[in-house]
């Protein structure tokens, strides 16, 4: 049984992604809390399936360029079909496909949800903005939005627990310290200052969970570093579960990182975190607590912590208590879902 303002969200992103992985977690656990909604998707058979296999039928759409007519006509007749109290778009392209009311359209109220400081120009017609973090509220507020008119609601994680990945299929030896880190191949994920900052680490073995345009580079900075025998590339994976209860510390060295829902993750799965202070990771580490904080491609600095994380078993214990507790206090499925709810019943009204 469904309740709650009518919702239909919209996701236009690409094939992989911190932000598309979310909208997946939270759309389904929206399904399941009851809440009435409907589902517009960038053409992807893997997410619809799953989506489908949740009970959720996904409206599959283009989303191709500024003369996809088909998109826009398909997405206004599925409007004036369902005829949504609320419309919550994903991001930037999804935002400006979005129909504007008209003739033929139950009146609705338009949100959107930001996970970075993007060009606010693509979001002048909505009527809300929802920031997953405080500092992009804030960005929000410093760009001319009023705050009433913008929401902060962050993210949760999968907390599923599984079985450690087999050190031995990736060729690491049962004893060695392992650093474990995720995310796209990109110059903002500072996976490179990462990698030098291994070659300081004699006995350490890296673990990179991730794709995107930068992997030869990586690979091949490896190759000049002399790591190839101590760095796995272990691809993409949707469920990084097992290699989180694998690692020893968990290493975030983004040059650029809004939220950081690797360190969420972490905290959930009980690895102690290491992050460099890029926005997200600031503001959700207390220092000492949750996590370490170095400064960004600081190898000298980021070393030292990684290294007292590894001599310390009782720091290691305190930041995993520490980022447990932060995770169940303000970012857990139940707690998320409860703050959207309300937000589309507080706007509908």
């Amino acid at each position: 049984m469904t309740d709650g303002p009518r919702v239909m969200q919209a996701m236009a992103g690409a094939a992989v992604g911190g932000a598309e992985a979310f909208f997946m977690r939270l759309t389904i656990a929206l399904h399941q809390a009851g809440q009435d909604q409907r589902v517009v998707l960038r053409r992807h058979e893997g997410r619809a399936a799953e989506l489908r296999a949740a009970g959720i039928e996904p409206v599959q759409l283009p989303f191709s360029g500024l003369f996809d007519f088909t998109t826009r006509h398909r997405w206004r007749s599925a409007m004036a079909d369902y005829a949504p109290q609320v419309v919550l778009t994903w991001m930037n392209r999804a935002t400006s496909f979005c129909p504007p009311p008209g003739p033929g359209l139950q009146p609705f109220v338009h949100a959107a949800r930001l996970g970075g400081y993007y060009k606010l120009k693509h979001y002048d017609r909505c009527d809300h903005l929802i920031g997953n973090t405080k500092g992009i509220c804030e960005y929000l507020v410093d760009n001319g939005w009023q705050p009433e008119r913008v929401h902060h609601i962050p993210n949760f994680v999968d907390t599923h627990t599984a079985p450690p990945a087999s050190r031995e299929e990736y060729a690491t030896p049962a004893g060695a310290p392992l650093l474990f880190a995720a995310g796209r191949f990109h110059d903002n994920k500072g996976f490179d200052t990462l990698l030098r900052v291994l070659k300081r680490l004699p006995d350490c073995y890296l673990w990179l969970a991730g794709t995107g345009p930068l992997e030869p580079t990586m690979r091949r900075v490896s190759a000049e570093l002399g790591l190839l025998e101590r760095v796995r590339f272990l691809g993409w994976h949707n469920d990084l579960a097992p290699f989180y209860a694998a690692a020893d510390v968990f290493v975030c060295p983004s040059r650029h990182e809004p939220l950081g829902n690797v360190v969420l993750e972490a905290w959930a799965q009980g690895v102690p975190v290491v992050s460099t202070q890029s926005e997200g990771p600031t503001e959700l580490i207390v220092e000492g607590s949750s996590g370490l904080l170095v400064p960004i491609d600081d190898e000298a600095e980021m070393t030292a912590a990684i290294q007292r994380l590894l001599d310390r078993p009782e720091l290691r214990e305190r930041l995993v208590n520490g980022g447990h507790l932060a995770y169940d206090r303000d970012f857990s499925r139940d707690s998320v879902v409860d703050r959207y709810r309300r937000f589309f019943a507080r706007v509908a009204a």
